[in-house]
C-alpha cells in the first residue's frame, strides 16, 4: 500500500495543478502517466452552468463515439416475434419479453444496456424501480425505445454512450481505453464535448462549460482549457 500510495503521489506531481493545458498537451500528459499495470479507462469530467434541478436546465442525451470505448456492453433487448429475430441477427446477448421482465424482478441484472419496442414498454415500465436508478431503463428521448431494434442495438456495441448531467451539474463520460492513444481518445473527446455543447439549454446563462478535467483510472485529472477546445470546435 505503501509503495502504491507513493506511486500515486508521484503521478500527482507531475500535474500543475493551477494550470489549464491544451487539449493535446493534456493528453500526452495524461497518457504518460501510467498508474496502474492493466489498461486504464480514460474518462472526462465537464462542469456544467446549469442547475439541474430545473427541469428546464437538464442536459441530457446520446453520443456515438468514433471509436467507441473499448468496452464491451452486454445489451438485453424487450420484444417479441420479427423484432426479437432482428435483435438476436444484431448482436444483442438477451432478447425476451416477459420471460425477461421476470429474471429482472427476480434480481438478474447482467446486462449493460437495454432497449425495448415502444408495444413492450407497458410492460417494462415496472422494471422503473429497478433500472430507473442505474441508468439502465430503456428512454425514447436516448434511442432505446425504438422499432429499429437492429440499429440500436449496432450503435450501442459500437460505442454510443450516454451523457447526463448530475445534481452537482457535473457530466461524467468514458472516453476509451489509454492504449487507445492520444488521437483516438482526443476524437472520442471532442464528439462529446460538441454533442453537450448542442444540448444546452436555452434558459442557462452565463459560462456554459465551465471547467473540464480528464483522468485515468489510477492517474490524476488534468484540467483542460476549456477556452482553447471551444476554439477548436467552431
Amino acid at each position: 500500500m505503501r509503495k502504491r500510495g507513493k506511486k500515486i503521489k508521484d503521478l500527482r506531481s507531475k500535474v500543475d495543478r493551477a494550470k489549464l493545458y491544451g487539449v493535446d498537451e493534456g493528453f500526452d500528459l495524461l497518457l504518460s502517466m501510467k498508474g496502474a499495470s492493466f489498461d486504464e479507462t480514460v474518462d472526462v469530467a465537464m462542469r456544467l452552468g446549469v442547475d439541474p434541478r430545473k427541469s428546464d436546465q437538464m442536459v441530457r442525451g446520446t453520443v456515438g463515439l468514433p471509436h467507441g470505448t473499448g468496452k464491451s456492453v452486454r445489451v438485453l433487448v424487450f420484444a417479441k416475434g420479427d423484432k426479437e429475430k432482428e435483435a438476436q441477427e444484431a448482436g444483442a446477448e438477451f432478447v425476451g419479453a416477459e420471460d425477461m421482465i421476470e429474471k429482472i424482478q427476480g434480481g438478474w441484472l447482467d446486462f449493460d444496456k437495454a432497449i425495448a419496442t415502444p408495444d413492450m414498454m407497458g410492460q417494462v415500465s415496472k422494471l422503473g424501480k429497478i433500472l430507473g436508478p442505474r441508468g439502465m431503463m430503456p428512454n425514447p428521448k436516448l434511442g432505446t425505445v425504438t422499432m429499429d431494434v437492429g440499429k440500436a442495438v449496432g450503435e450501442l456495441k459500437q460505442g454510443r454512450v450516454e451523457y447526463r448531467v448530475d445534481k452537482g451539474a457535473n457530466v461524467h463520460c468514458p472516453l476509451g481505453k489509454a492504449s487507445f492513444g492520444k488521437d483516438k481518445l482526443k476524437a472520442n473527446f471532442m464528439a462529446l464535448y460538441e454533442a453537450v455543447l448542442k444540448a444546452k439549454p436555452d434558459t442557462a446563462k452565463g459560462a456554459y462549460i465551465k471547467s473540464i478535467s480528464i483522468s485515468s483510472t489510477m492517474g490524476p485529472g488534468v484540467r483542460l482549457d476549456a477556452a482553447e477546445i471551444k476554439e477548436l470546435a467552431q
